[in-house]
């Protein structure tokens, strides 16, 4: 009998042995979400608290493990925020491939100590993500750091901090979220920096070069820029600059209008968003007629 007990106790040891190993990485994974160890990120519905005086630079770095074919990248180095002001930012991945993949991102953050204050709103690394073959997405992610910090003695020496993530090629594709719900996002200071080097040589925002002035053009109807003279295809083509015109009239002028005389074409797609989004920091057309209607000063 003693030996019969002996032998259960012995197995009942083995099976819970067995169960913490098999289960070591979820229950390491929960011990870290819930505590922070590790560097681990917090998940937070909203930012709720108030906004500090004090300051943290937060600095972005991504990795892609090896046999995942994607490029991964953050759209900004860093950010400056107070502790509880929530920050928008993003990150670009792009699957270099001909097939489908899905994805799933680790992350954490430096110094280790930071992770139970670093909060997410929102985050692409809370799924499993697919990306589409030879598709480029850019993925947002929103997060606070908790003015608690500000509490605690051990993070006083605290003025930067680095999110960290590393993408892999995901072990559960079934039921993955599609990274095509996240749309390109357009960057006007991008965009600022390729017109001063691809158009400004032959546009001014208010006076006309080889080209018309831009100021005010989105909105406006294509040849209508007073004092330039346009080619007659222009001139004629009833156009109204949007969005969608100007894309199509940067990848090939001539395509959109035959016989017009613009020799320039912006082949990229997410350039010619990016050079769309500064020309509308430029105001409308109506703006832009509005303040010319003022007279000068004094």
């Amino acid at each position: 009998m003693k030996r019969t007990l002996t032998i259960v106790f012995l197995l009942a040891v083995i099976g819970v042995m067995t169960g913490l190993v098999s289960y070591s990485v979820t229950i390491y994974r929960l011990f870290c979400q819930v505590t922070g160890a590790g560097g681990t990120t917090q998940r937070a519905s909203a930012d709720t608290g108030p906004t500090l005086a004090r300051t943290v630079t937060v600095y972005f770095d991504t990795n892609v493990a090896p046999g995942l074919p994607w490029r991964f990248v953050p759209l900004q180095h860093s950010i400056k925020v107070h502790l509880g002001e929530q920050a928008l930012v993003y990150f670009e991945a792009e699957n270099l491939s001909a097939s489908d993949i899905v994805g799933h991102a680790t992350f954490n953050v430096t110094p280790d100590k930071v992770g139970v204050y670093f909060k997410k709103i929102q985050c692409f690394c809370f799924t499993e993500e697919r990306l589409e073959a030879h598709k480029k997405v850019d993925m947002p992610v929103t997060f606070f750091v908790d003015p608690r910090l500000a509490a605690d003695r051990g993070t006083v020496d605290v003025d930067e901090i680095t999110l960290s993530y590393t993408f892999f090629r995901s072990a559960r594709p079934e039921g993955a979220d599609d990274l095509a719900r996240f749309g390109p996002v357009a960057s006007a200071q991008n965009g600022k920096t390729l017109f001063e080097s691809q158009c400004a040589g032959c546009h001014g925002i208010d006076i006309a070069r080889a080209g018309p002035p831009l100021a005010g053009i989105v909105g406006r109807t294509a040849g209508a820029a007073s004092g330039y003279p346009y080619s007659l295809a222009l001139a004629q083509s009833g156009l109204v600059w949007s969005e969608t015109t100007l894309d199509r009239w940067l990848a090939g002028p001539q395509t959109l209008v035959p016989g017009a005389l613009m020799p320039m074409s912006v082949p990229d797609e997410s350039a010619r968003r990016d050079i769309i989004a500064y020309l509308k920091t430029l105001g409308t057309a109506r703006q832009s007629e509005g303040s010319a209607a003022k007279p000068p000063p004094g």
